[in-house]
């Protein structure tokens, strides 16, 4: 069933529900307001879900240019949340920017632009990870961010599993507001430029606001940070007996091996063209290279966006209202010349052959295969173009007591990613080598039409929609003592596709030294939903909800959550709430075309045959191909919060919160488990041949695919204080946020059918803590604000030749502004994150020195800040 035949059922069940019941005289002097986690309007802001609001000084405090800034400080974003930094030319989401609540998972984060749904990128993160990029919505357009920290798939759905960020646009502007900003890095790269105008205009009956926002930012490369210059880690950190050497095994001009052997190798130190002598690695016979330098760490981004929302007051009971969101982007990615892994081959008889005229050599006459990256043709070089466009119409009023509304939103957003250089097509490469006419041994040699020939651009294309029809009323049922029982029920009709499509040459696998995915699905979804808050005593309200979703691609669900509130004095209330939820599967999961990973992995079973050989025993990079599964079901969770809120002082209050999540059948891959307990199957894991006794051999690629593959439960506690200090010499705020994670138990199959634990809290990437403290002082002209940021350590990852290791530490910044007033509608600010140009803390997982997932490698940052009403 379509959009367009839904509509009328949809009205005729929000118009039936007000006429069923007797409508009631609005009481006069009295709003109510709809909160972040209910359908219901109430008169006051608190209920009984724990919300936590971020004004928008609150944003300007945190020095955030972007959504992402903010997102990545705040202590309940985990595991998952992600930004720019670390995009490379191997990654499947770039310009991309998203946040994890719990560590649970950006697709189990579900974004909200005024409480309505938005539609997810086109590039899925990691190949599956369904994502809103907030990067499509500017700072300057936002009043406020409200974050419901439990589960609320009863209230909005599928992806609510670890909870709710509302967005909420600003709409009330009369007048005009400039303001640029502009900031730089003290280690080099990252310069940004930020301007933004807004304008508004109220009248008795409608408002308009029209937000332009205009964003720069430069790149910066893992080169231009002396602790990631250079991916031999252990030549950057002599003096620390783990810090391993991570070049590629790709060197150029490379490494030669026998086709029919390639465990028989030799860097290429013959001829003219040789690889230099500190690529040699004699241990392993490979010529390494060094291609951090060359990478992105923050790429290159420019984006322009155009908001307007209004509204328009057709009578006294009666209003029409319109949002439009819509941006354009161009992020710019980069990375080091194209790796091949024993892609290319040269006949024996090869004009160009490096052993032709050494008989006595052992490869002398023999077929020839290599490792060897082709810097000839440049480093890689990536051009994503996106444009999002968000359309809402829709008409709310008022029916005595009672309050409607209905509307119909489109969103599209459309993603084209251009690799414009350094990437090679197989197929001509071999041919040019097959004829002669490019040799890679020699790379002096070549001529530029033979770099031309084997040379190619790429393109990938994604666009992702969403449609949808939604319709609710509120108000309330019955009078009770103790007031009126509330009710909300509604409706929503939602249609969604998605496609990701990379061009013949990925789909031919000619392209490597790249990674592309393939998807295609569409889904059509029906929900109605039904809230009530109860109020059973003066001091004591109950909410039920439930919602029913019908999905057309996996059946369908219903969840219910229940939630209290209880406030037996003015300054202290308790809380608690219990709801399943449940997150759809992606369509990416559903639809995935092949696709090719480069995970980094450990191949255990050659380690445990013949031990360290070639590095089997040590995390590197390998090849998998990924499908999607069209048999996947949805994860399932149940989670409950309790807590208090409580106002010791007019001036001192605090909420505490203890939370519970327990999610079943998570959708995920594991290759690492795939690699360990199959990897000597030929159908799952493809081996070259050797002719080392006991050698399973070189892998060449894994297959894998996604599955409903385990649970995970996590627990913790959230703090938030505030305190007030007035004084002769101004006033002081004072503010504490923390989350300190309990527990965090990630179980994955094991080898005899039953499960493992994968992760726990504190593993690699799972700090326990996260807290930051903040401090407001305003005196006359001048305001200023000092914040700090901590998280805690963590166990470096794990692996075969790292056992002994210490922990990553904790890393702690700071965050500083100062304000001048003085001037006539005028705002000027200096100010700085990370203040004290902290360094991230050294992790040996990885080429770049730290783990960026967690930790970020900007360091200081100094910005200045104008902004003008009038």
């Amino acid at each position: 069933m379509n959009l367009v035949t839904k509509v009328p059922t949809l009205c005729a069940l929000a118009v039936s529900t007000v006429l069923a019941n007797d409508l009631l005289a609005a009481e006069e002097g009295i709003e109510r307001i709809e909160v972040t986690g209910s359908h219901i309007k109430r008169t006051e802001m608190e209920g009984p879900s724990p919300v936590t609001s971020l004004s928008e000084e609150d944003i300007a405090n945190s020095g955030a240019t972007d959504l992402i800034g903010l997102f990545a400080k705040l202590p309940i974003s985990g595991q998952g949340t992600f930004s720019t930094q670390a995009n490379s030319s191997d990654d499947t989401a770039n310009g991309g920017s998203s946040v994890s609540l719990r560590g649970l998972g950006a697709d189990s984060t579900l974004i909200l632009v005024n409480g309505r749904r938005v539609s997810v990128s086109p590039f899925a993160k990691g190949i599956d990870t369904a994502f809103v990029d907030v990067n499509n919505i500017p700072v300057s357009a936002i009043k406020r961010v409200d974050i419901l920290k439990d589960g609320a798939s009863a209230t909005y759905g599928s992806d609510a599993i670890a909870g709710v960020i509302n967005i909420i646009l600003r709409d009330d502007i009369d007048g005009a507001e400039i303001s640029a900003k502009i900031g730089d890095t003290s280690q080099g790269g990252g310069q940004e430029e930020n301007v933004s105008l807004v304008w508004g205009n109220n009248t008795d009956n409608s408002s308009h606001t029209f937000i332009f926002d205009y964003f720069n930012r430069e790149e910066i490369l893992y080169g231009d940070r002396d602790y990631s210059k250079s991916a031999n880690q252990a030549a950057l950190r002599p003096n620390d007996p783990f810090a391993g050497d991570m070049r590629s095994s790709s060197g150029f001009p490379g490494t030669i091996a026998l086709k029919s052997d390639p465990t028989n190798r030799l860097p290429d130190t013959f001829g003219n063209d040789v690889c230099a002598p500190e690529d040699i690695d004699l241990a392993n016979n490979l010529c390494r290279y060094d291609y951090a330098p060359m990478m992105t760490m923050i790429p290159a981004n420019q984006r322009f966006s155009v908001n307007y929302l209004g509204k328009y007051d057709i009578n006294d009971n009666l209003q029409g209202f319109a949002e439009f969101n819509g941006q354009s982007a161009k992020t710019i990615v980069k990375g080091a010349g194209s790796p091949s892994f024993n892609e290319l081959f040269m006949d024996a008889d090869n004009p160009n052959h490096p052993f032709a005229n050494l008989p006595d050599h052992q490869f002398h006459n023999q077929d020839l295969t290599m490792r060897r990256r082709t810097v000839d043709i440049g480093n890689r070089k990536k051009e994503v173009e996106s444009d999002y466009y968000r359309a809402v119409v829709g008409i709310r009023g008022h029916l005595g007591e009672w309050d409607w509304e209905a509307a119909f939103s489109y969103i599209n957003s459309k993603s084209v990613e251009r690799g414009v250089d350094g990437f090679p097509n197989s197929r001509r490469a071999q041919e040019a080598i097959d004829d002669g006419s490019w040799d890679p041994f020699e790379p002096s040699t070549n001529t530029q039409a033979a770099l031309d020939f084997i040379e190619t651009t790429t393109t990938r294309v994604g666009e992702s929609t969403n449609q949808s029809f939604d319709a609710k009323i509120s108000g309330p049922l019955v009078e009770m003592p103790a007031g009126d029982l509330m009710i909300a029920v509604g409706a929503e009709y939602r249609e969604e596709s998605i496609s990701d499509n990379p061009d013949d040459q990925f789909l031919r696998g000619e392209v490597f030294g790249t990674e592309a995915t393939q998807a295609n699905g569409e889904r059509d979804n029906m929900a109605i939903y039904a809230e009530v808050a109860v109020p059973v005593v003066d001091a004591l309200e109950v909410q039920l909800a439930v919602r029913y979703e019908d999905y057309s691609d996996f059946g369908t669900t219903t969840n219910p959550k229940v939630s209290v509130l209880w406030s037996p004095t003015d300054d202290l209330a308790f809380r608690g709430s219990w709801g399943t939820a449940f997150r759809a599967p992606s369509l990416a999961q559903l639809g995935l075309g092949r696709t090719d990973e480069s995970p980094n992995l450990v191949d255990t079973i050659r380690c445990e045959a013949v031990g360290n050989i070639n590095k089997a025993c040590e995390s590197q990079e390998y090849t998998a191909i990924f499908e999607g599964n069209p048999e996947l079901g949805p994860e399932e969770s149940s989670s409950y919060n309790i807590g208090m809120i409580f106002n010791i002082t007019d001036n001192l209050n605090f909420s505490l919160d203890y939370y519970m999540y327990d999610i079943e059948n998570i959708i995920d891959s594991d290759t690492q488990y795939v690699f360990s307990n199959y990897g000597d199957d030929p159908n799952v894991v493809e081996r070259l041949p050797s002719t080392i006794a006991n050698d399973p051999g070189e892998v060449v690629r894994i297959f894998d695919s996604f599955q409903n593959i385990g649970d995970l439960t996590t627990s913790g506690i959230d703090l938030d204080a505030n305190y007030l200090l007035e004084t002769g010499m101004g006033n002081f705020k004072f503010s504490y946020v923390m989350n300190y994670m309990l527990e965090y138990e990630d179980k994955r199959p094991d080898a005899d059918g039953g499960q493992r634990v994968n992760i726990t809290a504190g593993d690699f990437e799972q700090p326990e803590v996260r807290w930051t403290a903040g401090v407001d002082w305003q005196l006359t002209d001048f305001k200023t604000y000092l914040g700090v940021n901590y998280i805690g350590e963590f166990e470096q990852k794990e692996a075969i030749w790292q056992e002994g290791m210490d922990k990553v530490d904790a890393m702690m910044t700071v965050d500083a502004s100062i304000n001048y007033l003085g001037l006539n509608n005028t705002v000027l600010t200096l100010g700085a994150t990370n203040l004290l140009d902290e360094e991230p803390p050294f992790s040996y997982h990885d080429f770049m020195g730290y783990v960026p997932t967690v930790h970020s490698g900007q360091g200081r940052f100094v910005y200045l800040q104008a902004s003008y009403q009038f």
